[in-house]
């Protein structure tokens, strides 16, 4: 994980309101980190430090980040907030809840009033791999070398679900039926 210290510039930002929620985030961690893409996650929470969040955002830009990947539970008013105090676009992450298992947090999320956009992954790990690579895909238009590794994980996957196809096969008995 690099931060705005490191050796190379932070690009992403992986933001959550409680560290409760790095259970999902940690997902899109791995797969920045996968690809080389420099990170720094942090709790920000949009109702228990406010100030901070609204800071975060608004040197997000002058950062040199590229993205934002927020997760949020609950309300889940962090990535909606963030976006409205940055044009670094802001993939948001419903984390699940315990009582409604993240419908309430998805549906706060993609429900952005126009003028104000968040993009919306599914809830849980799932949706947090996908902004990391939907991140990823956003850096590659620009990085030749990101390009080639992202077109080389999409190969991986083809060839391991072409692969699944043989788990599926049955030995055929002798009468040519299985």
């Amino acid at each position: 994980m690099s931060d705005a210290k490191g050796a190379s510039q932070v690009k992403v930002g992986v933001v959550m309101g409680s560290s409760s929620d790095w259970d999902v985030m940690r997902h899109a961690a791995d797969i920045l980190t996968e690809f080389g893409v420099p990170f720094e996650a942090q709790v920000v929470s949009a109702h228990r430090m406010p100030d901070d969040m609204f800071r975060y955002a608004e040197a997000a830009a002058d950062r040199g980040l590229v993205a934002i990947i927020a997760g949020a539970g609950g309300a889940a008013h962090l990535p909606g907030m963030l976006a409205a105090k940055t044009t670094v676009p802001v993939l948001g992450v419903p984390v699940p809840s315990r009582h409604l298992q993240g419908v309430d947090s998805l549906h706060s999320i993609v429900q952005m009033p126009k003028g104000i956009p968040v993009a919306t992954f599914a809830i849980g790990t799932a949706g947090a791999g996908n902004a990391a690579l939907f991140a990823v895909a956003m850096l590659a238009g620009q990085d030749p070398a990101l390009r080639a590794r992202l077109d080389a994980f999409r190969a991986r996957q083809t060839e391991v679900a072409r692969a699944m196809t043989q788990d599926l096969t049955l030995p055929v008995s002798e009468g040519g039926k299985a």
